[in-house]
């Protein structure tokens, strides 16, 4: 089962009468990387928040962004007297004959502020429940996304696969014109040589054109990735690397071509295989 990276959930809960809306929204990165914007009065809530979302996502960048406003029934501004004192005292220091005074210091930082009500422990453990629904919405939508993704690697390994018994099918061909050919350029030039010898080195040669363990290797590496797509949860970082050994055998049976049949057929695996590469980056 493949969990992606990418999710959403959001959602809107009343508490001590503050309209909160919840939003928690993850992309592709490589390790867990969780950034948390909130207002001043949840921040003793952040390490809690934090462990929520690590509990249940193991790998991504996460934003969750808290916002919330109070009813206008609850606002009930203030004026700190005190502050307006010290800044009328100073403001008079600077300017005693100014009539303004008052006017200019209720329009300074601070001076009116509203009642803010703390939350109680039962509202805290519902914003905290809250939390907790919009994470597992977010986990939801990733399981749905990595669903798509895992038919979509299911579709290319298969395709991989077929490409690896036309391989099967055109490798005892290719041997036979790799030998004839030699042969042929050898009677061209009319040379005389051992016999013996010539066949000796034919056959060394051929041997290092010969990709049977390659394939293999490409068929046992495409083998494992379909296995490990069946694991529950599945990890992107192992199929990356099963991803790299197999680019490594396709490229190695690359380079041993020698006919143009075969060579195609590495192409069109290099280009399945990238499709590959490109959407394992969405994989937690």
């Amino acid at each position: 089962m493949l969990v992606s990276m990418t999710g959403y959930g959001k959602t809107q809960v009343q508490i001590n009468n503050k309209i909160i809306d919840i939003e928690i929204r993850s992309l592709n990165s490589k390790n867990l990387d969780i950034n948390i914007k909130l207002g001043h009065d949840f921040k003793f809530l952040e390490s809690e928040f934090r462990r929520l979302i690590s509990s249940k996502i193991k790998r991504g960048k996460i934003d969750l962004n808290i916002n919330y406003e109070n009813s206008k029934a609850t606002i009930q501004p203030k004026i700190d007297i005190d502050i307006v004192k010290n800044y009328l005292s100073q403001l008079k220091k600077i300017d005693s004959n100014n009539k303004d005074l008052l006017s200019i210091a209720i329009k300074l930082p601070e001076v009116i502020n509203s009642e803010i009500t703390k939350i109680s422990d039962k509202e805290k453990k519902e914003l905290l429940l809250k939390l907790q629904e919009v994470i597992n919405e977010l986990y939801i939508y990733q399981l749905n996304e990595g669903r798509v993704l895992e038919k979509e690697f299911n579709k290319r390994i298969n395709a991989l696969i077929q490409l690896l018994k036309n391989i099967k099918k055109i490798d005892p061909l290719r041997i036979k014109n790799i030998r004839n050919k030699i042969k042929d350029s050898f009677n061209k030039i009319n040379l005389s040589v051992d016999q013996n010898r010539f066949e000796q080195e034919l056959i060394y040669y051929l041997e290092k054109n010969d990709i049977t363990e390659e394939r293999i290797r490409l068929e046992n590496n495409l083998n494992f990735f379909l296995e490990e797509l069946k694991k529950n949860p599945s990890s992107g970082k192992k199929l990356g690397f099963i991803c790299q050994e197999i680019g490594r055998e396709i490229n190695t049976i690359g380079s041993k071509a020698n006919d143009a049949n075969l060579q195609k057929t590495v192409i069109e695996m290099k280009d399945e295989l990238e499709k590959i590469k490109e959407q394992l980056f969405n994989i937690s």
